[in-house]
């Protein structure tokens, strides 16, 4: 095939190319497609259940606190215990009311600056002798009491209450519509109204009129439901019944500091944008501020109070201690509750499981004074959305572009940087940032992309197993079906090495042997032949008849192939010196050896094609193994392939212009390795050849006859044929020489 017919199958190669859709391109359009698949399914799962993400949510940020506990502000704040022991000591819960005025009174002598009831008073004291007078009177019985005697235990705690810096509180609930008593404190707001958007509560569950009425302040301590129980976030500011109400831990906090009132920051207010939805950003008691969330809602950071002073409501009751106690209680905010397993007030926090709900209370109150707040930003849901969304795409890229084991360090790194990230928001500026939407689109692209990967590239192992198995070695198929990209199907021009070779005057032989015979000889000539051009990383293009077609440098490149193809016709040879032809004469075999540029890839029709290279340095090739017929040579090769062969043993052998070329082509014959060309029969042997040329081809013909002859006694016995061919050559160019100016180049008459 010359240069024209090669331009125009390349040429028509070309315009098959966009007619089909490459296989590489339709790998990754699924790859591509089952990746979006995977993070659209994601998102909208999130989007449709985003409970099943705020739960997720709340077990990471739970774990950050366990792991980085708020340092404890050291606050003012006294817990009173009525625990286990207290109950114990005093008398089975609810104690007379009286009891609990002597402990308020108590901690007002003490200088309480506020003291809250994390317990509510429903109910008259069914112990109040007032309530035993009657029953008395009613039975006939005359009684004679003091004229000043106080028979009514509700209106003695009423008096403890009014005396003292007390914060009554309340449960607040949807529950019942029970009347709620008015506030204590007036709401200031800035912007929206919080009426206006916070929930309403129908009522809830407070104190007897009696005793609200002469308490200092008045605020809520019930916790909102969550669905794991765990307290971590509480309103600090309600809605009901037409009024606003404080939590118990700013009411506290409120009375301490002689404040009138809290201010509200709404969505509108000065400094604050108005997005449409009305919503509460901050809150002011007294000379502390916070964040808030848009229902109020404020996020517990938990230290877990280890220094905070809990002092058992027995002591308090004892005279005999309480007077001990006064340094734990002047000056501080007294939260009186209780830890008692049977008065069910314990709360489950990030940090454990039943604490006192009285404990919770003095944390708010602690993180407040401390200045140090958890934020879950505006703009949190859509970064997180954003960098799923940009990890997926990520890991879809490496998918894509790369494979399995990139995308699988590219998946590992960028959750480790969701992770770190979220893990370096919350340490540092103590945000509140979702590592686990943008850590599953990572994991799950890449698990649902992986085994489409995984299975297209088993589909392209199997199809280059079966495509290249025949004529390619187990090794080199083994490194093409772990890295297809090294194959471009589809015609591609490369350096390679080609060799021919066939048995010389098949022919005859086969005129001489039946079938059967005929059969049995091809198949002992093939198979070891085919075996050492395996070995020898060859590709095996086609056989011929008795001829066989390789090359090397495709579809794999192959280092040093022009020496490798030379060591693999050696090898043949050696090979087949065991073979002979019925009757007991040798098999002799040519092998012509070309190297340069080809063009390779699957040339045939749409039904039946194969892996082949065509081009110009195939025919010479192929004219190559011809020529060892006319020269009587076994291998012959090129200039190209002699001088990329390193140090084995060559000799020139002629420079001849074959039919159809007009460029001169030199011939060498390859005579062995590089410890043949390192002896000294083969250096008086090339050297005796090369004398031979040299009287030659300046038409020197004496001189020529001689060097003849000295290089055809060094010559081994497979060259005498050679010599005899020289010999006529010889003889014929006496009788005619060439024309003045001849350039040594012999030129055949035929292929």
């Amino acid at each position: 095939m010359n240069r024209r017919q090669l331009d125009r199958e390349a040429a028509a190669e070309q315009g098959r190319r966009p007619r089909r859709f490459h296989a590489e391109w339709r790998r990754r359009l699924l790859v591509a497609l089952a990746g979006l698949a995977a993070l659209v399914l994601l998102l909208a799962v999130f989007d449709s259940n985003q409970a099943l993400l705020g739960r997720l949510d709340n077990l990471v940020f739970d774990g950050y606190q366990r792991l980085a506990p708020r340092a404890e502000a050291g606050a003012p704040v006294t817990v009173v215990d009525i625990d286990e022991a207290s109950i114990d000591r005093v008398g089975q819960w609810p104690w007379p009311r009286t009891t609990i005025a002597k402990m308020v009174d108590s901690l007002g002598r003490m200088g309480a600056a506020a003291i809250a009831f994390d317990i509510v008073f429903p109910e008259p004291d069914r112990t109040s002798p007032s309530l035993a007078v009657a029953s008395l009177k009613a039975q006939g019985a005359t009684i004679a009491l003091p004229p000043d005697a106080e028979l009514d235990n509700d209106v003695v705690l009423a008096k403890a209450l009014a005396a003292n810096p007390v914060i009554a509180g309340f449960a607040i609930s949807d529950e019942t519509d029970a009347s709620l008593s008015r506030p204590k404190a007036s709401f200031a707001f800035g912007g929206a109204d919080p009426k206006s958007y916070l929930r309403p509560f129908r009522g809830g569950v407070s104190d007897l009129p009696v005793l609200d009425r002469g308490a200092a302040g008045l605020g809520f301590f019930s916790f909102p439901p969550s669905e794991d129980g765990v307290v971590r976030a509480l309103p600090l500011v309600a809605s009901a019944q037409g009024s606003l109400y404080p939590a118990l831990s700013i009411e506290a906090l409120r009375i301490a500091q002689g404040a009138a009132n809290f201010v509200v920051r709404s969505t509108g207010a000065s400094g604050e944008a108005n997005t449409g939805r009305p919503a509460m950003t901050a809150l002011k008691v007294g000379a502390f501020a916070l964040p808030t969330g848009p229902a109020g809602e404020f996020r517990i950071y938990y230290s877990g109070l280890p220094h905070m002073p809990t002092i058992p409501a027995a002591d308090l009751l004892d005279d005999a201690k309480a007077a001990s106690l006064a340094k734990t209680i002047s000056g501080r905010i007294v939260i009186i509750g209780t830890s008692a397993v049977g008065l069910r007030d314990l709360a489950v926090t990030p940090l454990g499981s039943a604490v006192a709900g009285a404990r919770v209370h003095a944390e708010i109150i602690d993180q407040i004074m401390g200045q140090v707040f958890l934020s879950r930003p505006d703009w949190a849901p859509g970064a997180e959305i954003f960098l799923a969304v940009l990890f997926g795409l990520i890991v879809l890229a490496f998918e894509v572009l790369t494979g399995a084991i990139a995308s699988s360090i590219a998946t590992v790194l960028l959750i480790a940087l969701a992770v770190g990230g979220s893990w370096g928001a919350f340490a540092g500026p103590r945000l509140l940032l979702d590592p686990i939407l943008p850590g599953l689109a990572a994991a799950l692209v890449f698990a649902l992309t992986t085994p489409v990967l995984l299975l297209w590239t088993d589909r392209e192992k199997r199809f280059i197993r079966t495509a290249f198995g025949r004529y390619l070695s187990p090794e080199l198929v083994g490194r093409l079906a772990e890295n297809p990209r090294a194959l471009r199907l589809g015609g591609e021009m490369r350096d390679l090495t080609i060799l021919f070779a066939d048995i010389r005057n098949f022919t005859t032989i086969s005129e001489s042997l039946s079938p059967e015979a005929l059969t049995g000889l091809l198949n002992a000539f093939l198979t070891p032949a085919t075996d050492v051009l395996l070995g020898s990383e060859a590709t095996i293009d086609k056989y011929i008849g008795d001829a066989i077609m390789a090359f090397w440098g495709a579809p794999l490149e192959i280092a040093d192939h022009r020496r490798k193809a030379c060591l693999a016709a050696l090898a043949m040879l050696e090979t087949l010196e065991t073979l002979g032809l019925p009757g007991g004469s040798p098999l002799q075999v040519g092998v012509g050896l070309n190297a340069g540029e080809c063009c390779v890839g699957n040339f045939g029709s749409a039904r039946r094609f194969n892996y082949s290279a065509i081009g110009d340095s195939v025919n010479v090739a192929s004219r190559v193994e011809g020529l060892t017929r006319q020269y009587a040579v076994p291998i012959l090769v090129t200039e190209a392939v002699r001088a990329g062969a390193g140090d084995l043993a060559f000799i020139e052998i002629d420079s001849v212009r074959v039919v159809g070329r007009h460029e001169p082509l030199a011939i060498h014959a390859l005579v062995g390795d590089e410890a043949t060309a390192q002896s000294s029969e083969f250096r008086t042997f090339a050297a005796a050849q090369q004398q031979f040329l040299s009287a030659y081809r300046r038409l020197d013909f004496a001189a020529a006859e001689a060097a003849r002859a000295a290089a055809e006694s060094a010559a081994p016995q497979r060259f005498a044929g050679l010599y005899r061919l020289y010999a006529v050559r010889l003889a014929a160019m006496r009788a005619d020489p060439p024309s003045p100016g001849w350039d040594g180049v012999f030129v055949l008459r035929q292929k």
